[in-house]
């Protein structure tokens, strides 16, 4: 059952949207850490996401005051090799957060690369941007370039097109382009707009190639451009750059 709201009034919203616009969490971490107990609005511990909340509510997450929503920030980050895209990690491998300037607020990846891929990764304060900017019915194309071993055959890269199942996971239209074959290896350009966890190279698999090298090269209409690894940039007036806002 949904708990009430625990404000009346104008600018109520879902608490998992306000903590996320915080830029402490994404949404469904929100939402797994409320089922955990972990928030209090005004007094009252939560246990349930269906809770709308104000501006003027008292919001506590892990007894420490949520802080007002600053203006949504943008960063283009070159992700290297070796690098995982998540906060936490039980083996205790290094993740790009650990690489940031200590400067930066707290931000979230929007989307992942998996440790063995590389280039463009986007970085918010802003989760409920993120969310959007995830979602593959928002239309964002993510392209990519991979370098493969084996023989690439257009016929295979046509099955792509039309969507593959690998197991019990379906996988979208995937473009696939060979850009060159040089003996054993090959480059290819690849499209798609989805980002489901390995997808490109579970995809690739099933046509017998397999992924030695994985490239972002743009998001939506961000691009890797010339950024060096390791190394962000802020997307200035980003406000305008995209095709709807964080709201």
């Amino acid at each position: 059952m949904s708990q009430p709201a625990l404000q009346d009034g104008k600018g109520m919203e879902r608490i998992a949207k306000r903590m996320a616009r915080s830029g402490l969490c994404s949404r469904r971490d929100a939402e797994k850490w409320i089922s955990q107990g972990r928030v209090i609005v005004n007094g009252t511990k939560l246990t349930s996401p269906a809770t709308n909340v104000s501006d003027s509510c008292k919001i506590k997450v892990d007894g420490k005051l949520l802080g007002e929503p600053e203006g949504t920030r943008l960063w283009r980050y070159h992700k290297r090799v070796g690098f995982l895209t998540t906060h936490n990690d039980p083996q205790g491998r290094p993740n790009i957060f650990q690489t940031l300037p200590t400067t930066l607020p707290r931000v979230i990846s929007i989307g992942r690369l998996d440790i063995n891929s590389e280039g463009l990764l986007l970085l918010t304060n802003d989760g409920e941007l993120a969310r959007k900017m995830e979602l593959p019915r928002t239309g964002l194309t993510r392209t990519y370039k991979a370098r493969v071993y084996g023989l690439v055959k257009k016929s295979a890269l046509a099955e792509l097109k039309r969507g593959i199942t690998v197991g019990k996971v379906h996988y979208g239209p995937i473009h696939a382009h060979l850009d060159r074959q040089v003996g054993a290896n090959a480059w290819l350009s690849i499209a798609l707009k989805e980002g489901k966890n390995r997808e490109i190279r579970h995809a690739l698999a099933t046509i017998n190639l397999r992924v030695n090298r994985l490239i972002r090269v743009s998001y939506g209409q961000f691009s890797l451009g010339s950024l060096a690894p390791g190394t962000l940039h802020e997307v200035i007036g980003m406000d305008k750059k995209l095709p709807y806002g964080s709201q």
